[in-house]
């Protein structure tokens, strides 16, 4: 049997340092089109449209089910009530909030550094007392979502969505994301994508203000 043939020395030296190079530029490339790209092309509700209705467990209440995001009666996996009509103590209902005036509403996964969002609209409770700030927490259990209201003494509300129905309805695209809405849920702007700074989301919300002074 021939011996086999053997490589030239210098092909490795030659090429080796480019294939690498190579195998770096594509793996820089994966990483920065991963971060700028929302998944599913997601980015949370177009301007001008409505908030879609549910009505979900308040974390500090007792009650335990789904959320109700029924448009009529009887409209089985989604709900037996329409969403809008389910209003009673323990129930954090989006159509009641944005018939009192218009709505910053944040969706968040517990367990995550995205809830540092609760505490910045927390700290903007008194600065805009014509706001209704609400949050709802997508995918997790009562426990882990009432103990985390506790921990940080919300006082607005927050509901949680254990089976994560809220998620394709409002086009989750990331953790957090802040959905603004005039009265009556008609949304103002593109959501805010990301934890904001304090500054950013104090300049949003004003922004909102703005608009509904406005009438735009």
């Amino acid at each position: 049997m021939a011996a086999p043939e053997q490589r030239p020395a210098v092909q490795g030296p030659r090429y080796g340092r480019y294939v690498w190079l190579l195998v770096i530029l594509i793996l820089i490339l994966i990483t920065v089109n991963t971060l700028v790209t929302k998944p599913n092309g997601l980015a949370g509700l177009a301007p001008g449209t409505k908030l879609p209705p549910f009505a979900v467990p308040l974390a500090t209440s007792d009650l335990q089910g789904a959320a109700d995001v029924a448009t009529r009666p009887h409209e089985g996996l989604a709900g037996n009530v329409p969403a809008c009509r389910l209003r009673r103590s323990g129930v954090l209902n989006v159509c009641q909030l944005y018939e009192q005036g218009p709505v910053v509403l944040a969706l968040f996964v517990d367990g995550s550094s995205c809830t540092g969002v609760l505490k910045e609209m927390q700290g903007l409770l008194g600065v805009f007392p014509q706001v209704r700030f609400a949050a709802v927490a997508v995918k997790n259990e009562h426990g882990e979502v009432r103990r985390l209201v506790d921990k940080l003494r919300l006082g607005f509300p927050v509901g949680y969505d254990e089976e994560g129905d809220l998620a394709a309805l409002y086009k989750l695209a990331t953790c957090p994301q802040v959905t603004f809405a005039r009265r009556g849920g008609i949304v103002q702007s593109k959501a805010l994508l990301g934890t904001p700074t304090a500054s950013e989301l104090r300049r949003r919300v004003e922004q909102l203000l703005a608009s509904e002074r406005a009438g735009t």
